[in-house]
This record gives structure tokens, sequence and C-alpha cells, in this order.
């Protein structure tokens, strides 16, 4: 199931979960510190149902936890994104987090360099 696969009354929160790859309780906390851009809708039922936007927004902040950038850094981003003419703001705090990931991708690439020449070295071992 892809994003543009919600249904028209949306999903429920185990589906929306489901979807962002996120526990229902990660989605419920994400609400509760308000990095959603808004309360999901309710059913009749009072079952919270996630708009294809919702699931969208969600895809954002799985990127964004998955990067590295802390909880209070999203926290602020979100809070940009709901005012008028933040753009300038909302890019600065991205192009800061860029420059963490790419300097956490440098080290991994230097440890991956290392495990690369022990693996080397013991082939050779083996190999002879």
């Amino acid at each position: 199931m892809t994003v543009t696969d919600v249904p028209a009354g949306g999903l429920t929160i185990s589906g929306a979960a489901e979807m962002s790859g996120l526990s229902v309780d990660t989605l419920r906390y994400y609400e509760k510190e308000g990095l959603s851009l808004h309360r999901p809708e309710r059913s009749a039922s009072g079952q919270r149902r996630y708009t294809e936007a919702d699931v969208r927004w969600l895809g954002t902040l799985v990127m964004l936890r998955r990067t590295g950038m802390p909880i209070r850094d999203i926290r602020r981003f979100v809070d940009l994104y709901r005012v008028d003419d933040s753009e300038p703001e909302r890019l600065a705090i991205l192009q800061a987090h860029r420059e963490h990931v790419l300097e956490q991708l440098a080290e991994v690439q230097t440890h991956l360099a290392a495990i690369n020449r022990k693996i080397d070295y013991y082939q050779d071992q083996v190999n002879q």
C-alpha cells in the first residue's frame, strides 16, 4: 500500500502507523508532542482518521528522525511550518541537518573502509 492508496475515509491509527513504519505508540507520542500538522479527524465512533496528507507528513517525520534529527529540531521545524513566510528558517534547519547527516555519512564511510581493509586482510589469510 502506498500513500496514494489511502481510502477516502482515511486510515485508522494502526493503518497509518503501518503505512508510515511507525508504531502506534510512536504515532501517539508524535501527536502528543505536537509534531503532526494538525489533530487527525475523528470518525463517528471517535477513531482517529488519517488522510493522505497526514500520511505524507508522517513520512517526513520518519525521514527526519531516521536521519538523526532530534525531536526538539523537528518540533521547531513543525512550529515554523505553521507560520507563513517561514521558509528561510525552515531551510536553515534542513541545511544544518544536512551538514550533520553528511558528517555522519563521512564517519560511516571511514568505518566501512576500515572494515573492507580487515576483510581483505582475512581473505588473504584464508586463501594462503
